[in-house]
């Protein structure tokens, strides 16, 4: 009994200390990010280092779990890093998925040349793509949302394409971002204040938004403060680096389009869907197929805004400098698609009209969705590279005229940890209430070590996050914050496709395979997560190819948790120590007899030029 008390005092001790070991060598590498960057980004991690004073160890031991691999057999492994070169200079703002020389070669019609189209694997870069000279780290939350450091994004066309507009002005080093719009002059504020007069977003019913064709956000930017939180999407350079704006100003969005393909989210996903003179033919030559698109992933009860031509046509055409009976054909189209969706018209005032989603079939007068117009009832939210269908989505069936179809949601914030009805009717396979539960709980626990791994998480430095591995959106609860966003992404490939659950929660997030490269530009993201992605996708794709896409959507000096067995991170950590990255592995809070383990890294800071073999 002496020898087993013994050896738990070990055993504890051992926790600790590699604990402790584990807070002093982040801190290091967080103290890096200063000499690294030459005062480019910030002095917090400056600060922190000169407050830890400890031994850096360069291994943990894996003995007690990983056995006949000692220390040594480590750090051999470690002697032979394969060492990644810079991409030339023109691929400073390289979004494979979406590049421009390829878009050019497909089809224009239904905007198929701006959707996603990746590069074959013999296209694929294998280098790191640099940041431009000067950049600097981004303003904090909420000032981030009016000023963007010029060098960051250095275009100036949309502040000339949108001089009487009220986009964008460029002032000396940085572009300013007065808050307006095509669609509203006096500010995103008052354009907000007139939808909120229809539309209850004031009490938290409203929580999810879509913003299609967003320009630079600034629709999605004013609505956070009034805790709505917005997808905004745009296509790749309509207006040159609008969607790079949206991410630098710390405002979600992605490059996307409404084109031949299904969005990228689930049915049922959004409170409340808009669009603001964003040139997308709702009622032209496709059938009504992009309004029953927004319908599918609009929640029953849910809003959907139209803002600009052909609302209110007759007092607009001369201005608008379009024939008015072309106009008014295309409201009376759009107005027919409406009543066929069974949206209720709530709202017709100036240049703004709003409809409401009727809560469910029975609800909706002489609607028969056992007619030709209606989808099949497969699953609705297999979307992914999935043709965009001519046909409305059924609603999920009810038991009395009063019922939600999908179930009732409750307002923001309590919609966050309570039981999503996803979950409650049983729709999600293998995950029960008990289930759901139990995940809260146990991502409060790992965020609460994250925040003592990494104890400027919630301080504001990181504002844009990913969780690249989702699962039901725990992570996103449990690190909450004014001052951050997270987009959730669940792989195509995971075993349970919960992203519908991650929206019931008010959280927004995104289908995605990481085969394949995100529809982002680089250098958007602040921190990213990654929760067995590399277990996830062993023996599906290269490890490499994902590793140098998070590297590209990384900002300099960005953070990534890798949280994976330590048989994966090992492999991971000899990648990365050759991506100019900082990497060090830390045991799992329950301590080191776990084989899950957390690797943190820090992306080095360094631009186009330094230390370049391969620049143009």
């Amino acid at each position: 009994m002496a020898k087993m008390n013994s050896k738990d005092s070990r055993m504890r001790s051992s926790t600790s200390i590699f604990i402790v070991v584990g807070l002093c060598c982040f801190f290091y590498i967080l103290g890096a990010w200063q000499r690294s960057g030459f005062g480019k980004g910030d002095s917090i991690a400056e600060k922190i280092t000169k407050q830890t004073d400890c031994t850096i160890i360069s291994n943990l031991n894996f003995e007690t779990h990983h056995s006949g691999e000692t220390v040594a057999t480590v750090d051999d492994s470690e002697k032979n890093v394969k060492k990644f070169e810079p991409c030339p200079a023109k691929y400073i703002d390289y979004t494979p998925c979406q590049d421009q020389k390829r878009a050019m070669t497909f089809p224009r019609e239904n905007m198929n040349y701006r959707e996603r189209h990746c590069p074959p694997e013999e296209e694929k870069l294998h280098c790191l793509v640099p940041a431009p000279k000067g950049y600097v780290t981004p303003f904090p939350w909420p000032k981030s949302r009016d000023y963007v450091p010029f060098a960051n994004a250095p275009y100036k066309s949309l502040t000339v394409e949108k001089a009487i507009q009220n986009w964008i002005q460029y002032e000396g080093n940085v572009f300013r971002f007065p808050g307006g719009g095509t669609q509203f002059p006096q500010g995103a504020d008052a354009y907000i204040n007139q939808l909120a007069s229809v539309i209850p977003i004031k009490n938290g019913t409203v929580r999810t938004a879509l913003d299609t064709g967003c320009g630079v956000a600034s629709w999605g930017a004013y609505l956070l403060k009034r805790n709505v939180i917005a997808m905004s999407f745009a296509p790749r350079d309509s207006h040159e680096a609008q969607v790079q704006f949206a991410l630098e100003r710390g405002v979600p969005a992605v490059i996307g389009v409404l084109g031949t393909i299904k969005l990228p989210y689930p049915s049922r996903a959004f409170d409340m869907a808009h669009c603001s003179r964003c040139l997308i033919p709702w009622g032209g030559e496709n059938d009504g197929m992009y309004m029953m698109e927004v319908d599918r992933v609009l929640r029953p009860g849910g809003y959907w805004v139209l803002s600009g031509p052909p609302i209110n046509w007759k007092a607009n055409y001369r201005a608008w400098q379009r024939p008015k009976e072309e106009l008014q054909e295309e409201q009376r189209k759009i107005e027919e698609i409406a009543k066929l969706l069974c949206w209720e018209k709530k709202h017709e005032k100036g240049e703004i009209a709003i409809w409401r989603k009727r809560t469910n079939a029975d609800s909706c007068p002489g609607r028969d969705d056992s007619r030709e117009n209606m989808c099949e009832a497969t699953n609705t939210d297999d979307v992914w590279y999935k043709k965009m269908d001519k046909c409305i989505t059924p609603y999920p069936e009810v038991n009395s005229p009063d019922e939600v179809a999908g179930g009732q949601l409750k307002p923001f914030p309590e919609r966050l940890n309570a039981v999503p009805p996803r979950i409650a009717s049983g729709s999600v396979p293998g995950v029960s209430v008990e289930t759901y539960l139990e995940d809260n709980k146990l991502w409060k626990k790992h965020v609460k070590a994250y925040k003592r791994i990494n104890k400027i998480i919630d301080s504001g430095r990181y504002r844009n996050i990913m969780d690249m591995n989702a699962g039901l959106g725990s992570f996103a609860a449990a690190i909450e914050s004014s001052k951050l966003w997270v987009m959730n992404v669940v792989p195509t490939i995971a075993e349970k496709d919960t992203l519908g659950v991650v929206y019931e929660r008010g959280l927004i997030g995104i289908y995605h395979d990481w085969c394949e490269a995100f529809s982002t530009y680089p250098r958007t993201y602040d921190l990213i997560h990654a929760n067995g992605v590399f277990s996830l996708y062993k023996d599906k794709c290269n490890t490499e190819d994902i590793l140098l896409e998070m590297d590209r959507i990384l900002r300099p000096e960005g953070a990534v948790i890798f949280r994976d067995e330590v048989d994966v991170l090992i492999k991971v950590k000899k990648i990365v120590d050759g991506m100019r990255w900082n990497s060090k592995m830390v045991d799992h809070e329950d301590g080191p007899l776990v084989p899950e383990k957390i690797l943190v890294v820090v992306k080095q800071y360094w631009v186009v030029g330094d230390n370049s073999t391969s620049s143009e």
